[in-house]
């Protein structure tokens, strides 16, 4: 859905959109999208200004990747709210470098006549998600030692490693 800045000048744009697996495909090759993004909010004109945009909303969608921790497939329920502000490129100086403050970092940009919804919603879903993705919070992982998925069984193994670096300091004893 492009989000046009020429219709929010007549009228705050309310939008619900909702994209199926097959048609997006916001992801690399280790995330799948398993059920649809669902979107909702508002995109305006912040009055008073020269062309911002704020966009609100919620989204909502489910993923499946690996489990970082055993490999098996995790399932990764995303849910985020987000309030954004956006300016045209045009505003942006020409200067090599420009100092900013705090605010204008978590601000972005559009070029053109206003903004894709796409675009905002593949941004909000990969700074959603979490750093380690597992298939449950306590996931043993994998045996460094055998391989061995600890979930399933325990596999018996000596885990404990040694620093070589430490070695010539316990022949000292």
């Amino acid at each position: 859905m492009f989000l046009s800045v020429k219709e929010m000048e007549l009228r705050k744009l309310v939008f619900r959109e909702s994209y199926a697996p097959s048609e997006w495909e916001p992801l690399d090759g280790k995330l799948k999208q398993a059920s649809p993004l669902v979107a909702e909010g508002t995109a305006e004109l912040v009055s008073r200004s020269l062309g911002e945009v704020r966009v609100r909303g919620h989204l909502s969608v489910r993923l499946d990747a690996e489990c970082d921790r055993c490999l098996e497939p995790a399932s990764i329920p995303i849910e985020s709210d987000f309030d954004l502000f956006y300016e045209p490129m045009s505003l942006v100086p020409e200067e090599a470098e420009v100092e900013i403050n705090q605010g204008e970092s978590e601000i972005g940009f559009y070029e053109g006549e206003g903004l894709e919804l796409e675009d905002i919603l593949r941004e909000r879903v990969l700074l959603a998600l979490p750093m380690r993705k597992v298939c449950r919070e306590d996931c043993q992982g994998i045996c460094p030692v055998c391989g061995q998925n600890l979930n399933q069984k325990s596999c018996g193994c000596e885990t404990r490693v040694l620093d070589s670096r430490w070695a010539a300091l316990k022949r000292l004893k």
